[in-house]
Order: C-alpha cells, then structure tokens, then sequence
C-alpha cells in the first residue's frame, strides 16, 4: 500500500508540473550562440534570460510564467531560417526574439510574417530588417542614423578624408558604408578608396595597403569585431596613423582582447555605454548572474524582452494580431538602453553613443541624438 502511495503522489506531481508547463507562455530566440560571432548571440541571450528571471519574479504575465524556447543559428542564414520555422510552427511560441546580425533576421522574419508571429531583433540595424511587415519590430537604430553619427562624429573629430573597409557579403555592413559615405559627403568631406573583404579573411595587407597610399584621416570598418581586430593588428604593423571608425558591430569584449593596443585610439557608435551610470543597476545585476560585465547586446536583449512583456500584459490576447498591435502602440518604454518609442516602420527612436577604446577597452566618448 506505502509504494502504490508514493507512485500515486509522485504521478499526480508529474501530473501538475505538466499542467503548469502547458500553461507556461513561450517565446523564442535564435542567435550565433555558436560561430566566429558568437559573443553576439550569447550576450543577447543572457540579457534574455534576465529579463525571463525578473518577469517570473514579479508574478509573470497576468499570472502566467514565461519560458524561453532557444536555437542557434550558428551565423549561417540558412540556419537562421530553419529554426526560426521550427519555433513558430512546432514549438508555437507566442514571439520571437533575435537576431543580431541584419542577414540572420532577414532570414528569419520572412516565417515570422508568413505566420503572423510578432518579431523584435535586438540589435539588427539594417532599414530592410523591419520592411519585411507589420509583424517585425526591432529596439535598436536603423543604419542610417548609425551611419549619419558616424559621419558627424569623424566631421566633428576633423576628418576629411576617409577610407572605407567593408565586408562585401554582409548586408549590415555593405548598408551602413553606404549611409556613411552619403552623410560624409554631405557634410563637405571625401571618400579616398572604398575596399571590399570576405568575413573570416585572414590576410588584409593589400586592401590596407591600398588605402594607406591614399592617405586618409580616418577609415571606416563597418564589420564585426572578429575581423575588425585583425584588421587593427595588420593596420599598426602597416604603420598606418589614421584612426579606425565603425559601428555595433564592433561590440564586444573580444575585440580588445584579440586586438590588444592595437585598437587603442579607435571609435565605434553603440546603442549604450558600459560606463553610463543610467546602466549602474543593470550592470551590477549581469555581473552578480554571470561574472562579467556585459555589453549592449546583452542590454539590448533585456530590453527587446522586457518591452514585449509589457506589450503582453497589454494586449488582448497572445494570438499574433493582438500582440502585433499591443507592441506597436508602445509609449516612452523606459528601457536600461534608453527610452523607446517607435516609428511608422516599427523602427526605435533613439540616441547612439560613441565609445573610444583605451587600454583595449571602451569608454563614453560622445552621444548624438536623433536628427
């Protein structure tokens, strides 16, 4: 009799745990938690993952726990595209978040649209991202204003000549060279040469060498920190002078520690900096759960995360078009990366900083606001 008590209780606790799950309210991420951009996809998961922990803490929503439902995408587009199927159509999650990189979330917000899933990317910035429709948002700026900053701030820093190093198969990077270049151009200064690489090249001595003989007084490298810190090295053994510029890409503590003094002197724009005392509490409390201090893609994944959570408490119902409308009509989000609010393309509005590396790390340098 004392066994047939003891599978009884423990079938009816498998029973309510089940239950309890089957009521849990699940949403999904892809990222490169894998792969040469890995930083990328696991910092945006651990803000996640945070920002999972402290809604669950508070009650849920409307009573109901959160749980997070993650694939990785490996940084292969292809990759982004199949699991991103698998989370709207086998796991049926009620949103998705993700990605980082601009040619991974145009992978995946084609299923998202086709299914009438809500999106948020992070962090991808590329214009095309959210024109995929009315399901895709995202809470970081668009390539055009980074592209703009970074013209302002090389014009203001009294570049007039720069050099652009792109990588030619990313749409992030190939689209924010071009917003560069036109804002550059339009306030009065010159592209030298503009150069092309393959992410994952090893050897950039002849592109740098081309450039170094137009002698410019910047160069732009719009790519991401694993190629951009061999490109620092080469670019100091070259003997080059003129200081390296570039965008979010940039962001991660990888940078500094492959590049070294290398990258010392150089500037990129970024969604928050790691010194604003307005991130004093979000700092500590990513440091307490993961012994680090994090970057703006992990910011940026607490913020995608917690603004969809205040969308769902508001919505009429989880079902796609209720929770499309409930994250469109988002007012003043009091975000750790700023105050958010959207455009008539589900773009965010808000200010980018620039962050200069010193002793391979990076500190506030400037902030430019939305024009």
């Amino acid at each position: 009799m004392r066994t047939i008590l003891i599978v009884s209780a423990a079938l009816l606790l498998t029973a309510f745990v089940g239950v309890s799950r089957a009521q849990d309210i699940l949403i999904g991420h892809y990222g490169s938690l894998t792969g040469s951009e890995a930083t990328f996809g696991q910092s945006t998961s651990n803000g996640i993952k945070l920002a999972i922990a402290d809604i669950n803490a508070a009650g849920g929503i409307n009573g109901r726990k959160v749980r997070l439902v993650e694939y990785d995408t490996k940084g292969d587009a292809r990759e982004a595209g199949a699991v991103v199927t698998r989370l709207v159509t086998a796991d049926k999650v009620s949103a998705v978040l993700g990605e980082v990189a601009s040619s991974l979330s145009l992978a995946g917000a084609p299923v998202c649209q086709a299914n009438g899933v809500p999106m948020i990317s992070p962090s991808s910035t590329n214009p095309r991202v959210t024109l995929v429709g009315d399901m895709i948002f995202r809470v970081c700026f668009i390539d055009p204003f980074q592209g703009y900053v970074c013209a302002k701030f090389a014009t203001e820093k009294g570049a007039k000549r720069v050099a652009i190093l792109q990588d030619q198969a990313s749409a992030y990077s190939v689209g924010l060279a071009d917003e560069f270049e036109k804002n550059f151009k339009d306030m009065g200064g010159a592209i030298t040469t503009r150069q092309s690489y393959n992410a994952g090249d090893q050897d950039f001595n002849a592109k740098l060498t081309s450039i170094r003989a137009t002698n410019p007084d910047m160069i732009f490298i719009p790519g991401y920190y694993t190629d951009v810190a061999n490109i620092a090295i080469q670019a100091k053994r070259l003997g080059i002078k003129a200081a390296l510029l570039g965008g979010d890409g940039w962001d991660s503590a990888k940078l500094g520690e492959i590049a070294g003094d290398s990258i010392n002197g150089s500037y990129y724009s970024n969604h928050a900096a790691p010194d604003d005392p307005a991130l004093a509490d979000f700092v500590k409390k990513y440091e307490d759960e993961y012994g680090a201090k994090p970057d703006a893609l992990g910011a940026l994944g607490y913020d995608a995360a917690m603004l969809l959570f205040d969308a769902m408490k508001r919505a009429k119902s989880l079902s796609g078009k209720d929770l499309r409308d409930a994250i469109a009509a988002t007012k003043d989000f009091p975000g750790v990366t700023g105050v958010i609010n959207f455009d008539q393309n589900r773009d965010a509005i808000k200010p980018a900083v620039v962050l200069r590396m010193e002793n391979a790390q990076p500190v506030f340098e400037a902030r430019v606001e939305p024009k």
